[in-house]
C-alpha cells in the first residue's frame, strides 16, 4: 500500500512537527507533502529529500506573507496529485484536510485542533495586541473570507475518511464543528530526553524557581503569570520568544527572568530543577506539561483543555480557576503547603511515551485498510 503524509507548513518546530517527523519514521518511503517550508527550523534528522512544497514555496518574502496569506492554503492543498496512493495522513491544525483524494484512496486526517484562525475567530482577533482602528480594518477584510473558509473547512472534513483526535479536548470540537466522529490518538512525550536529573548535575539558578516554558505569544496567556509572580515575589524562569516578548519584558520584576530561547540541553536543566512548572495558557493537548512531569515535576496549570487530560490534580500539579493571575497566586500559595512524589509525575508522563503512539496509530491505519479491503 503507497502512502503519503500532508502537513500544513514547516514554517516553526512545535509538537504537531514532532509527531509529523514521528510519521515519517513509521512509513520511511512517503514522500511528505506541504504549503511551505523554512528548511532553517528543521531538525537535523527530518528527511528533508521527501518533502513536496507547494507553489506558495516559490512565493518572496514567504516567512512574512505565510500567515496574512492563510486563506491561500486551501487551494495550495488541493493542487497537490493523489492519484498514485492507496492512503494519505493528513497531519493539521489548519487546512492540511483540503487535500483531494479519489475514491480508491483512504484519507486518515490527525487532527490537533479545528483551525484556530476561523473557528475561534474573535478569540484570535482578541489575542493581537491592535488598537481599534486596524482592529477594524482586519474585520472589514477578513470577515468574509473567515466565512467562506468555514463552510470550505466544513466540506473538506466531510471527505475525510477517518478522523484522529489529539485529545478528547479535540473530539469534542470535531463533533461540534464537522459534526464528525473521531479516535482520540494521543501524542507523545521523548522520554529519553526528559527525565530527572541525575544525582551530580548542578542547578542552573541559585535558590529555589519556578519554570514557564512557552511562545510569548497572547493566547499563551504569559501576562497572567507575570502578573503574578510580581504579587508573589517568588524567582520565575520564562524561556520562550515570540511577539509579545518585549511587553513581557517591560512587566516583569527582578525576580522574573526571561532568557528568550535557549539549547536543548539548558532547557532540558531548567526543567530538571524547577520547584513546579507554571501553565496559564488553554492549550488544545499541550506537551511541555508533560516534560516537566516527565522530569519529575508537578504543574500549576488552568483548568482548561488539554491540561484536563494530562495532570492529575493533587497527585501531580494543581489546577486555578478562572484565568487570572489572582487565581494563579492562590494555587501557587496551595502548592507551598502541599508535597508532591516526584515518582507520581514521571508515572503518569510515561502513559504518554512514543512506542504507545507509533503502535496506535500504526494499528489504526491497518484496520482502516483491512476495513477498505473487506468492504
Amino acid at each position: 500500500m503507497k502512502l503519503a503524509i500532508v502537513h500544513d507548513a514547516f514554517m516553526q518546530w512545535g509538537g504537531a512537527e514532532n509527531l509529523v517527523l514521528a510519521m515519517s519514521r513509521l512509513w520511511p518511503d512517503a514522500p511528505i507533502y506541504t504549503s511551505v517550508v523554512d528548511e532553517r527550523v528543521l531538525p537535523a534528522d527530518f528527511p528533508r529529500e521527501r518533502l513536496r512544497p507547494s507553489f506558495l514555496q516559490k512565493l518572496p518574502f514567504k516567512k512574512q506573507l505565510y500567515q496574512p496569506l492563510f486563506f491561500l492554503q486551501p487551494l495550495a492543498f488541493e493542487q497537490f496529485n493523489f492519484s498514485e496512493f492507496d492512503i494519505v495522513i493528513s497531519s493539521t491544525t489548519k487546512f492540511a484536510k483540503s487535500i483531494i483524494t479519489g475514491a480508491e484512496t483512504l484519507h486518515i486526517c490527525y487532527c490537533n485542533t479545528p483551525a484556530r484562525v476561523i473557528w475561534f475567530y474573535r478569540g484570535y482577533i482578541q489575542q493581537k495586541a491592535w488598537g481599534p482602528l486596524i482592529r477594524s480594518l482586519f474585520n472589514l477584510i477578513y470577515s468574509p473570507i473567515i466565512s467562506a473558509l468555514r463552510t470550505h473547512d466544513y466540506i473538506a472534513a466531510q471527505k475525510v475518511n477517518c478522523f484522529i483526535a489529539n485529545s478528547r479536548n479535540v473530539a469534542r470540537r470535531i463533533k461540534k464543528f464537522y459534526h464528525r466522529d473521531s479516535t482520540v490518538i494521543y501524542p507523545f512525550v521523548d522520554l529519553r530526553r526528559f527525565r530527572p536529573a541525575s544525582p551530580d548535575s548542578q542547578s542552573p539558578e541559585t535558590g529555589a524557581f519556578f519554570l514557564l516554558v512557552s511562545r510569548l505569544s497572547g493566547h499563551k496567556r504569559i501576562d497572567i503569570a507575570i502578573d503574578a509572580f510580581n504579587k508573589l515575589g517568588y524567582p520565575l524562569i520564562v524561556i520562550g520568544r515570540g511577539s509579545e516578548e518585549a511587553k513581557y519584558r517591560k512587566m516583569a520584576k527582578k525576580n522574573i527572568k526571561l532568557l528568550g530561547w535557549v539549547s536543548d540541553d539548558e532547557a532540558l536543566c531548567y526543567y530538571q530543577h524547577c520547584r513546579a512548572f507554571i501553565y496559564p495558557q488553554e492549550e488544545d493537548f499541550g506537551i511541555t506539561a508533560l516534560e516537566a512531569q516527565a522530569c519529575g515535576k508537578p504543574v500549576i496549570a488552568y483548568k482548561a483543555g488539554g491540561a484536563l487530560e494530562t495532570i492529575i490534580e493533587g497527585k501531580t500539579g494543581f489546577f486555578f480557576s478562572p484565568q487570572s493571575a489572582e487565581a494563579l497566586v492562590e494555587a501557587v500559595r496551595q502548592f507551598e503547603t502541599s508535597s508532591f512524589n516526584s515518582r507520581d509525575c514521571i508515572k503518569n508522563a510515561q502513559i504518554f511515551s512514543q512506542t504507545r503512539f507509533d503502535k496506535e496509530l500504526k494499528n489504526l491505519v491497518e484496520e482502516k485498510v483491512k476495513h477498505v479491503k473487506e468492504a
